[in-house]
């Protein structure tokens, strides 16, 4: 079974999340409508901005892990590589 790592922010340059999941439509929906509690819904960080896709869950596990440990620069950088304006990204996925 494959799996995502997705990327979620409040604004541009703002606050992130990052998270890892089997079905990245329903994992963002529930971002979005506030039924995951904590970090997320707490802040309102609820824009897809940026995800990968992985054949195996475990390796987006490790990828997940890998962004975790990244200075918060990085991780805007690799956002702005894929994604500069800083879009949501939930049109495309969900459609």
């Amino acid at each position: 079974m494959g799996g995502f790592v997705y990327i979620l922010a409040n604004m541009r340059r703002g606050r992130t999340y990052i998270g890892v999941t089997n079905d990245l439509v329903r994992r963002v929906y529930e971002h979005r409508e506030g039924l995951v509690s904590g970090y997320t819904r707490a802040r309102d960080i609820k824009r897809l901005v940026y995800f990968e896709q992985f054949g195996e869950i475990g390796m987006a596990i490790q990828r997940e892990t890998s962004l975790k440990r990244w200075y918060s620069r990085w991780k805007h950088d690799l956002i702005e590589q894929h994604n500069p304006e800083w879009r949501d990204l939930w049109d495309e996925i969900s459609q």
